[in-house]
Parts: structure tokens; sequence; C-alpha cells
């Protein structure tokens, strides 16, 4: 009586074989998956970054210029007033837009246009930080090309007039250049110094100072290099207080 044949079991080298057949099948399906994986995210990346320049303009709040005491780009009032106050903002900030509606001119009204005080607006823009879209950098960069061109205050309050919140679009590049349209500035100059980012560095100085000063927060002001209230509101009250203070001190 004749036996069934069995299949004849694989040699060391066959199954061998076969496992660097199945890895090698392994590896492709991670390339592949890291790929699409990749291409997903460049897809998403160039979402983000194309369809806001897609998007209309939309309206844009214009406001009627207001001329502040001895304007000097970011800065106003005399240089040699015996007290600087200092402030650190981000233009998507809602805190800073209130600040800068209710309590800046305040101050300007008090101890600005008085001479008592020197003023100086400094960037921390970090409400984008983390973000592809940068509208709290780009939104300072093109403040100080207006301020180029001496406007840096009317392009301050132009911002501010037309926040809607943050990371909103509201301060999309194509934004931001209607909004030196609305100001009448040289478009020639204004974008050339827009596109080249020409004051990053600047900005940037201003971001590294508020680091060693520990500021983490916007709105922060500083009187004579002193922190109004360390992380509370600053507020016209707070702020007056320390303004007083260095006042009588200087004439001390």
């Amino acid at each position: 009586m004749s036996k069934k044949r069995g299949t004849a079991p694989k040699s060391p080298v066959t199954k061998r074989q076969a496992i660097r057949d199945k890895r090698r099948q392994q590896q492709r399906r991670q390339r592949l998956y890291l790929i699409l994986g990749v291409s997903a995210v460049a897809l998403v990346i160039a979402g983000i970054l194309i369809i806001p320049s897609l998007l209309p303009v939309g309206d844009i709040v214009k406001i009627t210029p207001t001329t502040r005491p001895m304007e000097d780009g970011r800065a106003m009032g005399d240089p040699n007033a015996p007290v600087v106050i200092e402030t650190y903002e981000d233009f998507q900030c809602s805190a800073c837009r209130t600040f800068t509606t209710d309590i800046e001119p305040r101050i300007v009204e008090a101890y600005v246009a008085t001479g008592k005080a020197y003023y100086i607006y400094r960037h921390l823009p970090f409400l984008d930080n983390n973000l592809v879209t940068k509208e709290s950098d780009q939104s300072a960069n093109a403040s100080m090309c207006a301020g180029d061109q001496g406007r840096f205050w009317d392009y301050h309050d132009m911002l501010f007039a037309n926040w809607n919140g943050e990371n909103q679009n509201a301060f999309s590049n194509k934004r931001l250049v209607a909004f030196a349209e609305a100001l009448e500035l040289d478009m020639n100059a204004f974008n050339q110094c827009f596109q080249e980012n020409r004051f990053a560095a600047e900005i940037k100085a201003d971001e590294d100072s508020a680091k060693s000063l520990q500021i983490n927060g916007t709105p922060t002001v500083l009187v004579n290099g002193k922190t109004v209230a360390p992380g509370a509101f600053p507020t016209f009250e707070l702020i007056s207080q320390e303004v007083e203070a260095a006042l009588s001190a200087s004439s001390n």
C-alpha cells in the first residue's frame, strides 16, 4: 500500500528568505505610510498658508489720525523727561486693545503732553507662537514699516480698530497691506519693507528684553524700568502711582 507523500519541509535558507521578504514588505509599507503622512501634513500647511491669501480683504475700519505729542517713531514725548514709560504689547491681545483705547490716552494727556514722561511702545508678539500663520509677528512688522514713514501711531490705531480676535485672519498679510493703503502710505516703500521683514532684528530685541525682564504677558507697563503691578492689568491708577513716585524721586 502506498503512503501519501507529505510536503517537503522548508530548508533553513527558504525560511530566512521568507522572513527577509516579509520584513521588506513591512518596510515598504512603513515608507509608504510615512510619505502619505508627510504629504498630508504638507497639504494642511499649504492650505493654512494659501487660504488666507485667497480670502477677500473684507471690511476695513478706517480711523481719524490722532497726533501724539512729539511723535518719534514708536515713541512720543520729550526724550529728556524725568520718567520713561514703556509698554510691551501684542497687537492681537484683547487686553492691549482695551489698554490702548481706555488708558493710553489718559497717560498721554496727564504725563506725556505735559512733558513729564517719555512713552515707548515695545513689541512682544507671542500670541501666534507655534502657529504657521504669524499675525502677531506680521502686524508688528507692518507697524514698523508704517513707522518708517512716520506713521507708526496711525497704523497702531488702525490695527486695534480692526481687531476681531486672536489668529482670526484680521491681520492677514493682505489686510495689513490694505491698512497701509487706507492710510495712504507710500505703498512701494511699505511693500518692500514689509516683504523683506526689515525690522525683524528690532522686534526681536524687544522680545529679548522682555525675556530678560521676565515679562510673559501683555500689556505690561514699566515706569523707569519698574514693572507696574506684575501679573495684574495695569490700570491708569496703578500706573499713575508709579509715575508720581518716580516724579517725586526725580525732584529730590
